[in-house]
């Protein structure tokens, strides 16, 4: 059943893919508006009715090493009955025992990542889904809306405000625009030569062009910068990006952080990527980077072909981050010296399919 949120929205749903919020990406100073600084300057998340022991234990036990972990039957649905008992966790094929578990939701901290450079049909489909993200979240979750191309493009910060995330996601223009638009501003239609506007306005910084179906996209640099965002949001809260695109990546020549270093960043401050793959139903060698990203961090990933499958791949995703089993661990027997340690989850339940992390970094556990 939509929400009445959603209902009021329908006109203009919204993709989640690229950094959705309207940013007038004017020179930006690199020391104000870096990730890092601007997450330091990020709010509270909102608050919370009382931890419970699980939670609580979390938050104050910064040598446990956390897992969420997801459970789902040979037909792709979750599976919330499992005890604690029917788990078991390895660490660098040493067994640990379950210091912490919980079934319990967790409230959700996540930046939407909203790809900002795909094809004409595909970003009207995307901005057509937008608004259904909102109508997934609960009041406790929080969201920071970005978008990218070639360019790491940062919202305005993490809100628990629904309305005002729905305001941003209906300013969201995916469609091949020549600039990015300001934050309250209305879209310029007029068009532009080499960034120009024909009347002889000031050009369009080159750090702001929407540079259209081009395979130009930094998606690794996207997600380290997205990862910056969310990094010192509380442990008792689920941490995840949650990407839009059609998984296209420049490589090297477009990206200043490999993929080693980003997956580095993401399970070293346990955060999950969980994506919507654009533009086809089936896995394509396309979506391979962010399939490498999903089950690398004990996310997911869907493959969407129209507004209606990405809506409701939207719901099931925060459905997903939102109530994924909690496990964890004080690490025993292991060599502590190392700086990475490789993770296995296993049920004695048959059948199952299980999604977690494969590996922590040591520098990481107290975040």
């Amino acid at each position: 059943m939509k929400s009445l949120r959603q209902i009021a929205g329908l006109g203009s749903l919204l993709v989640l893919a690229a950094p959705g919020m309207w940013l007038w990406a004017r020179g930006q100073d690199p020391q104000t508006n870096s990730p890092s600084t601007m997450a330091q300057q990020q709010p509270p998340p909102p608050d919370v009715p009382r931890l419970s022991d699980a939670r609580a234990k979390i938050t104050v036990n910064t040598n446990l090493v956390v897992l969420p972990v997801t459970v789902k039957d040979r037909d792709g649905r979750l599976v919330p009955d499992l005890n604690r008992d029917e788990f078991r966790v390895f660490e660098d094929n040493v067994e640990q025992r379950i210091d912490v578990f919980t079934a319990e939701a967790f409230p959700l901290s996540m930046v939407l990542l909203i790809d900002n450079d795909l094809k004409s049909k595909q970003s009207k489909q995307v901005e057509n889904s937008l608004d259904a993200i909102v109508g997934g979240m609960s009041n406790l979750d929080e969201a920071f809306l970005c978008r990218f191309d070639q360019y790491f493009h940062p919202g305005k910060g993490f809100t628990s405000d629904q309305d005002k995330l729905l305001t941003e996601l209906q300013r969201t223009k995916l469609e091949g625009r020549p600039g990015l638009i300001p934050n309250d501003g209305p879209f310029d239609p007029q068009p532009k030569i080499n960034g120009h506007a024909v009347d002889g306005s000031p050009a369009i910084p080159e750090s702001t062009r929407v540079i259209q179906e081009q395979n130009t996209k930094a998606l690794d640099d996207a997600v380290f910068s997205a990862a910056e965002l969310l990094k010192d949001r509380p442990r008792n809260r689920r941490k995840i990006i949650f990407i839009v695109s059609d998984g296209l990546n420049g490589g090297r020549n477009y990206n200043k952080n490999t993929y080693d270093n980003t997956v580095k960043e993401l399970n070293g401050h346990s955060i999950s990527v969980f994506a919507v793959g654009i533009g086809s139903a089936f896995f394509d060698r396309r979506f391979e980077r962010l399939s490498q990203y999903a089950h690398a961090t004990g996310g997911d990933i869907y493959y969407a072909v129209n507004t209606e499958s990405m809506q409701d791949f939207y719901s099931r995703i925060t459905e997903e981050a939102r109530n994924q089993y909690t496990l964890a661990y004080v690490p025993r027997d292991t060599n502590r010296a190392k700086d990475s340690h490789d993770i296995e989850v296993r049920v004695k339940r048959e059948g199952l399919t299980i999604l977690t992390k494969n590996k922590y970094y040591t520098g990481g556990l107290a975040r």
